[in-house]
């Protein structure tokens, strides 16, 4: 108790003799500290504020031209052509008292600050108009057309100097509405390579009868949305497709990221826990600050930072119809599970920044704590893991008073989520299932050892090893990539551990001790927790999992044969799934639109007819290595082009599905959306960002290569596929899929993948590089 009475900073006793005060002086220094971190902070943000909503104008800016305005003058020369007379005459009757001089000298700072105002606006709508053109996308690649050089001339004069995070956000163009008869045609061409004779016939006459009669009506709605909506599509996305769902989002909508797949930091779960916290609080800083450089498509466009604005202090908070999103400005504290026992982890004191070294202490002593969960504590989190409706029934019944709220509101308030994992996981050579283990473990757990609804749960294992599993509504998988790569990369060449494998520091003992969280669960409860448990763990028991390393060779032999890597993979995909399924099917790629603002995904249909027209090729012993070449030279374009058409707002599934929106609005009927949104993605991929940040170089450190990370099946009968090309010479799969099935085997798929890639490089003739395991 000697640190709740420290924590009191008045106190008075009532005696006979009278009143006596008490003041603890540490107590109000720590207070005083705090109130002037916090102050600080609103500072600024405030300033940051400014900066932004100036940019790409700045103060110095604005004194130049008040400078040249009033030097002008003194030589007699009006730059104003009257206008600062005029305003001088229209000054308000208290400015009256001020000598002709003053008053000329304000008219001067009004006229100026007009001036500098409306060079801001200028700039900022050229700059709009300029980042519209993306011609430079369909340049061959390696190839800068003259007037794409000069288009790169104008943005970066326009893009002004030293930009914060959030400094272009209103220069980005909005996502613009596709005709629909562009969206009709692509549709069609992208399903004909799936649908025979006769079914093509039938979704044809759906689209022709949908295109002029049912789609014009829809489509000046959503015209009209895209006139007042900053974009046309994410608020409907994130409400319709994650939001309004009803199922379990662990396995369904969450997804993972690992850790370095080769270096070990330290094998200490403390420090490593202590080093990977610190480095995640100090990118929270720098974001709080806007310090983290605007991510830059060629260094040159900006992209979209809106998505990271609920990175930190944000929870999904269950509905019975639909769930919310709770972001909070701030969070000075972290929710830690441990062996069935939650805990609240200050990160301040006396208004500074816990070290790492403190960070292991606190952690070290709920890893020594020896109480055990109270009754119905150990597998409290499954409710987030099982399905939304029962878990918001039981959050209005159970946690809406007393102690369970209180705990509750420490998880759902806190900074973000740390589970102190009991058991071992990483890339292990002597275990060929070590990462699939390592796999399932961050997508879902024990269903009860992680925080799904958190924005983000950090994962330590017991041998030093980490990951994270993330909620998908607040953003996309690159955003939280950009936070990972700079953790991993500060954890390991800026902070770094002892020569024992602890934090550098000394610890300060007299921290108090992270505060263990009550409950009170009554039989109810825990029958609606067990509950959960069971959907969830029949869900996680169902998974598949298989992630591999391709080491033969990686993005630096495929440039060499003058193809995309993302383009060969994607085909090398289409030949594994026909290998191991004898079919084609609806292939999802996703890829960004946050060339926009708040754009956020589109889907890249990446079974095309030329893909398509490629397997057959192979699988024919007929055709000669060079027609096989030939055609899938032809049908890596092909997918290039439509990876282009959907980063620049030309996408096929996006507008029909506002359209689909748009219908249920209105209460139209159409049999075609029905059809088209009814369609499962039997093949799900996405190819996992790297090098967002470069803080290292990965050629002079391979052993800090990610292992990437993935994401559930999308369809029962079908494979989810994640890819990360890390570095020249390594490829990583992450392939689920669902035993259930007997259609699919992730393991089996992983073979035809593998075997996939080599057999298109034979096709250029490029030996593989040999490379132990």
């Amino acid at each position: 108790m000697a640190e709740a009475h420290q924590a009191v900073a008045f106190q008075f006793t009532v005696t006979p003799e009278g009143v006596a005060f008490q003041l603890s002086r540490e107590a109000l220094k720590h207070l005083y500290l705090s109130l002037l971190s916090s102050w600080k902070k609103r500072l600024a943000r405030l300033k940051n504020s400014i900066r932004t909503g100036v940019f790409p104008g700045t103060p110095s800016g604005w004194l130049a031209v008040f400078v040249t305005t009033v030097g002008s003058m003194y030589f007699r020369v009006d730059v104003s052509m009257g206008m600062i007379f005029r305003v001088r005459r229209h000054l308000p009757s208290s400015c009256s008292s001020l000598s002709l001089h003053s008053r000329t000298l304000l008219s001067a700072a009004v006229f100026s600050t007009g001036v500098w105002i409306s060079g801001i606006l200028l700039c900022r709508q050229t700059l709009k108009m300029l980042l519209s053109y993306h011609g430079w996308m369909f340049e061959p690649h390696g190839k800068m057309s003259r007037s794409t050089k000069i288009w790169v001339a104008l943005v970066k004069l326009m893009s002004g100097r030293h930009p914060l995070l959030y400094s272009f956000q209103t220069s980005l163009p909005k996502l613009p509405v596709p005709p629909v008869s562009d969206t009709i045609q692509r549709y069609l061409e992208s399903v004909r390579p799936l649908l025979d004779d006769e079914r093509y016939d039938q979704m044809e006459s759906l689209a022709v009868e949908f295109q002029y009669q049912t789609a014009p009506r829809l489509q000046k709605y959503l015209v009209l949305k895209s006139w007042w909506a900053t974009n046309y599509v994410s608020d409907w996305w994130e409400e319709y497709i994650y939001l309004r769902g009803r199922d379990p989002i662990m396995v369904n909508s969450n997804y993972y990221v690992m850790d370095f797949l080769y270096a070990i930091p330290t094998t200490l779960q403390p420090a490593r826990a202590g080093n990977a916290v610190h480095s995640i609080l100090l990118y929270r800083r720098r974001l709080d600050r806007e310090e983290h450089a605007p991510v830059m498509a060629l260094g040159v466009v900006p992209m979209c930072s809106y998505q990271m604005e609920r990175m930190f202090n944000t929870t999904r908070i269950p509905g019975k119809e639909a769930d919310s999103l709770l972001h909070l400005s701030d969070s000075k504290h972290l929710a830690v599970y441990h062996k069935g026992r939650f805990y609240k982890v200050w990160l301040y004191h006396a208004g500074q920044l816990l070290s790492p070294r403190d960070l292991e202490l606190q952690f070290q002593r709920i890893l020594d704590d020896p109480s055990p969960p109270q009754p119905g504590e150990l597998k409290l989190a499954a409710l987030t893991a099982g399905e939304r409706r029962p878990w918001a029934e039981a959050r209005a019944a159970y946690f809406s008073q007393g102690r369970n709220k209180a705990s509750l509101d420490c998880i759902e308030r806190a900074a973000f989520f740390l589970t102190l994992d009991e058991e071992a996981h990483g890339l292990d050579q002597g275990q060929e299932d070590s990462l699939d283990l390592y796999a399932k473990s961050l997508l879902h757990g024990h269903c009860y050892d992680r925080w799904f609804d958190k924005s983000f749960s950090l994962v330590v294992y017991r041998n030093g090893k980490l990951g994270a599993n993330a909620e998908h509504s607040w953003a996309d998988a690159p955003i939280i990539g950009h936070l990972w790569e700079f953790m991993l990369a500060t954890d390991h060449f800026h902070l770094g551990y002892c020569s024992d494998g602890h934090c550098h520091g000394v610890p300060n003992t007299a921290l108090p001790p992270p505060q263990r969280l009550a409950w009170d669960i009554n039989e109810e409860c825990w029958q609606a927790i067990e509950a959960s448990y069971g959907v969830a763990k029949a869900l996680a028991d169902d998974v598949d999992f298989c992630c591999f390393r391709f080491t033969e060779f990686g993005k630096g032999r495929i440039k060499k044969c003058r193809t995309s890597p993302d383009s060969f993979i994607q085909i090398a995909l289409q030949l594994a799934h026909f290998r191991d399924k004898g079919c084609f099917c609806l292939t999802y790629e996703a890829s960004m639109t946050r060339l926009f603002r708040e754009g956020r995904t589109e889907t890249v249909r990446s079974c095309t007819s030329e893909s398509t027209a490629f397997v057959r090729s192979m699988m024919n012993p007929n055709c000669s290595p060079s027609e096989c070449l030939q055609l899938f030279k032809v049908a890596a374009e092909k997918h290039q082009h439509m990876y282009r058409l959907a980063m620049t707002g030309s996408g096929i599934d996006r507008h029909l599905f506002c359209l689909y929106v748009v219908s249920r609005y209105l209460g139209v009927d159409s049999p075609f959306l029905a059809k088209v949104l009814s369609e499962p993605w039997r093949l799900s991929t996405s190819q996992t960002p790297q090098q967002q940040i470069k803080m290292f170089d990965l050629e002079v450190n391979p052993e800090c290569a990610s292992s990437g990370g993935g994401f559930g099946p999308v369809a029962d009968d079908g494979y989810g596929v994640s890819y990360i090309i890390a570095g020249e010479n390594l490829i990583t799969f992450h392939i689920s899929s669902k035993f259930s099935s007997p259609e699919t085997d992730s393991r089996r798929f992983g073979k035809n993948i593998h075997q996939a890639l080599l057999d298109i490089a034979a096709l250029f003739c490029v030996p593989p590089r040999k490379m132990a395991n």
